[in-house]
Order: C-alpha cells, then structure tokens, then sequence
C-alpha cells in the first residue's frame, strides 16, 4: 500500500501514461490542456510555498491550497471564470484517479472533489451575418497559392461547421467526390461523422487537390512548407481575412472572429434557413442536442417568429378572429358576426 506521504510524482506519470492515453484514450488536446494544468500548479506551489516538483507529497496538495492556486489564475494570471473551471476539472479528474490509486488518500481526495466549480456569467454565441461571411471567403487573393488555400479552407470550415483542430489534418481519402461530395470528420471524443458539401465547395475543393495533390494521404491544406497548419497558422490566415474584408464590409472591424465563430456562424445560418435544430446537432458533432440550443437563443429571427405566432394566439383566444386570420385561411364564422375571408 502506498502511503500518503509519497511522492506525487508516481500518481502524475500514471496518470498521463496509464489512465489518459490508454484507459480513457483521450483526444491530444485534452492530454495537453491536463499538461498545462499541472505545469501552472507545479510553478505556483514552487513560487509560493518552496517546493519542487520532484519533493510534493499527495498530503500537500490539499483543498487550501488549490483553492489558492484556482484564485491566483483569476487574481494573478487575468484568466477567466471558465478557464478556471477547466483547471478545476483536470485536477477533480486526477484526484478521482488518485482515490482509486491510493485508497489511503480518499480523505485529501474528497476535499479536493467538494471544491465547487465558479458559476459564470453566459453570453449569447457570437456569428457572422451572411454578408460578413462572404465578404471574409472573398478577401483571400486567388491568384497566389496560399490565397486559393485560404479560400479553400475557409470555405469547407463554413460548409462542415468543423472545429479548427479538424481541419490541419484534413487527409485527401477523407473527401468523397461523386454525385453528392461528402466530407468526413474525426472528431472530439473520438466521434466519426460525415457532413454533405455544397456545389460550390466541392468544386473548389477538386481543383485545390487537383493543385495539391490527390493521393490518399496528402494533406489538403498544407502550409508552405508542406508540413500541417498549425492551430495558430489557422488563427493568423482568419485574421489576415478579417483585414481585407473590412473594407467591404466594415462592421468585421468590431467583430471578434475565431475559428470557432465560423463554426457559430454555420449554425446559425442552418438555423435561419429552417433546418431542424436535432440536423444541426449532427452537423456540428455535438453529443448532446442541448449543446446546440444555444443558437436558439442567440437568433433573434427565431424570437420574432415565436412573438409572431404567440400574437395570433393571443387573437384567437380573446376573440379577435378577423385580425388573425393568417392568408390562405378558409374562412371561420364567430356567432353574431361575418365570415372571415381570406385576403
């Protein structure tokens, strides 16, 4: 039996060699965002209280001292109320690891588990309206390659409504050009999907790997180097859009783009072309259709429709037929009164 008094150092290498990457098998991301995590609360204990790494036993790192490392992102470090809760959680993960590890820490365990997550305040998703976003497609130059790049891959983000760490590793075999062109993702959680492409994406697509490449295992989007975009490669090209679309549309200038708000903004324009809000849940890969009531809430359009309608029934049951009638309506007779006739 291991003793509390132990190194912490055992726990943290099982926890990212055994539990993560084979008995959970989570995605890169979520192993690096664990990384940082213990990276930041490993300095902030060294710089606070004295210790190294290598010396920090499991009875160290108790609640109080978490909770001042949590308070210090915030304080210190600027970071938000959901950054925090992130942090928060990869240590209520390895703390539920190390419970089962370590039965002698249950104790330490559990009073790092009650630590409460910070409720915090939710704003509306923020998107693009449709003239913003072909404004962006158009801004990239199609005369040199890394512009018919840009075009190309800001195009199929806005199509699939894809997460920025799906599109680097995009892979030729995971297009399917035919009568309908399909697009197949790999996603977060390790959940496989296939999103239809319109004409016009599927005919820049073809050309670009025409141009790129069509073997099975091209990249599609590479970067100048042939090597994967990066995270950040995806950030910077999205900005360089950004700033040659103001001058045709100039509200961009206010707007906060990130590849997560092409993503939004896909949603959002299923949504305000009628498609049911479960379709849009498939499209975008979401596990839970809650996840994507979000964009209900955020579309205005949809409001105004549910006032519309929530009017004529307010006609109806006080008696105003005539003012209800909605056209086409066949017609309905209230006693003492005409027949309403459609207009």
């Amino acid at each position: 039996m291991t003793s509390p008094h132990a190194s912490i150092a055992p726990h943290v290498q099982a926890f990212f060699t055994e539990h993560l990457c084979h008995q959970k098998r989570v995605s890169p991301h979520t192993i690096a965002s664990c990384r940082d995590t213990f990276r930041l609360l490993l300095t902030f204990i060294k710089e606070t209280v004295g210790i190294e790494p290598s010396a920090l036993q499991v009875t160290e790192l108790d609640a109080p001292l978490v909770l001042r490392f949590l308070d210090s992102l915030e304080s210190q470090r600027g970071n938000t109320v959901r950054s925090r809760n992130i942090r928060l959680s990869a240590l209520r993960t390895f703390f539920r690891f190390v419970a089962l590890r370590a039965p002698e820490s249950v104790a330490i365990a559990t009073r790092v588990l009650a630590i409460p997550l910070k409720r915090e305040d939710k704003h509306l998703v923020g998107y693009l309206t449709r003239e913003a976003m072909e404004a962006l497609l158009a801004a990239p130059d199609r005369s040199q390659w890394v512009g018919r790049r840009d075009h190309a891959l800001l195009l199929t983000m806005y199509n699939s409504g894809a997460r920025v760490s799906e599109m680097p590793m995009l892979r030729r075999r995971q297009i399917g050009f035919g009568t309908s062109t399909l697009l197949h993702l790999h996603g977060k959680g390790r959940k496989d999907r296939t999103v239809p492409l319109w004409s016009q994406t599927s005919r820049v697509l073809q050309a670009w790997v025409q141009e790129v490449g069509a073997q099975e295992d091209q990249m599609v989007f590479p970067n100048a180097r042939g090597t994967p975009l990066s995270r950040h490669g995806v950030m910077y090209l999205l900005r360089q859009g950004v700033h040659k679309a103001v001058g045709t549309c100039p509200s961009l200038q206010t707007k906060q783009v990130s590849p997560h708000v092409i993503r939004h903004t896909t949603a959002m324009h299923l949504l305000q072309a009628g498609v049911d809000i479960a379709v849009i849940a498939l499209w975008l890969g979401h596990e839970s259709i809650e996840t994507t009531h979000v964009y209900l809430e955020a579309d205005l359009a949809t409001k105004e429709r549910a006032l519309q309608k929530l009017g004529l029934c307010r006609k109806f049951c006080s008696g105003d037929y005539e003012g209800a009638v909605a056209p086409g309506y066949v017609g309905i007779r209230r006693r003492g009164s005409r027949t309403v006739r459609p207009q």
